[in-house]
């Protein structure tokens, strides 16, 4: 008599992982096909842009004077930047100077030069040059360490939920953007790196914002395509996690009834987990 009470607790059991996967795939099918399906009129209405966005390219930068130097609105700051970095690339990279060798000789320069002119003056009978009294304010500095600080902390939050298995999606871009640069890191350097990373983000925003129209629409068939790539890949996933199921269900055939209980209701558990 307990053994046949068992053994329907276990039946019972099979269905309930049965029902939770089929389940989340119904789920999962439902909201891929009302994806997949939006309305004429938003079609119509929505044109689609890179990343998703609703605002002009100067917005998305925040609106200020960043974005005016990224998409050249200021060309004398804008050069003048990226004419600074890379003679900061040049002296580091290709003359291989190092930082502290650099600065100590660059102060020697600017106080000899001071020095001199400031004694110079009095035999040329002529003022003493006015030297400025340079402070660094408070405000921008809290802004900035206040901005940094909850751009680290979303960082942490989105690495937590991947290390959670939240989002399988994030999980394989962050997997994939790691993986490149791993890959840039061993061609170069973190200053070259930073370098082109600087160059890029002076060059490619100008050029998007003048050549959209005509991006977006290679944009949005590839991520048409990759969302099908995707959504094949997740289908795979399922049907694996099915076959793993009943591989196990075949596994635990072997064991006794009170053990086989006792795995099923662990595998229950964990299905509902998810």
């Amino acid at each position: 008599m307990a053994e046949h009470e068992e053994k329907k607790q276990e039946e019972s059991l099979m269905e309930k992982i049965a029902e939770k996967i089929h389940g989340h795939d119904s789920s999962s099918s439902s909201s891929d096909s009302d994806d997949d399906k939006p309305s004429e009129s938003s079609i119509k209405d929505k044109v689609f842009r890179l990343f998703g966005r609703e605002k002009p390219v100067h917005h998305v930068f925040g609106g200020g004077k960043p974005a005016d130097i990224l998409l050249w609105r200021n060309k004398k700051i804008s050069a003048g930047a990226l004419g600074v970095s890379t003679v900061i690339w040049v002296l580091f990279e290709l003359l291989e100077y190092h930082l502290l060798t650099l600065v100590c000789h660059l102060l020697i320069l600017a106080l000899a030069l001071l020095f001199l002119w400031s004694n110079a003056t009095q035999f040329i009978n002529k003022s003493t040059p006015h030297i400025p009294e340079v402070q660094i304010p408070k405000e921008p500095v809290l802004e900035f360490a206040m901005a940094l600080r909850f751009e680290i902390n979303r960082a942490f939050a989105v690495l937590r939920d991947i290390a959670l298995g939240r989002d399988l999606k994030m999980f394989l871009s962050v997997i994939a953007g790691l993986w490149v640069l791993s890959i840039m890191g061993s061609w170069c350097n973190f200053l070259t790196l930073f370098y082109i990373v600087f160059v890029l983000l002076h060059t490619v925003p100008v050029l998007y914002e003048k050549y959209e129209d005509k991006v977006d629409p290679f944009a949005e068939k590839a991520m048409h395509e990759i969302k099908k790539q995707y959504a094949v890949f997740d289908a795979k996933v399922q049907r694996l996690e099915i076959h793993l199921v009943a591989v196990f269900h075949e596994v635990v055939e072997f064991y006794p009834v009170s053990v086989r209980t006792l795995l099923l209701s662990f595998t229950f558990v964990v299905l509902g987990s998810q």
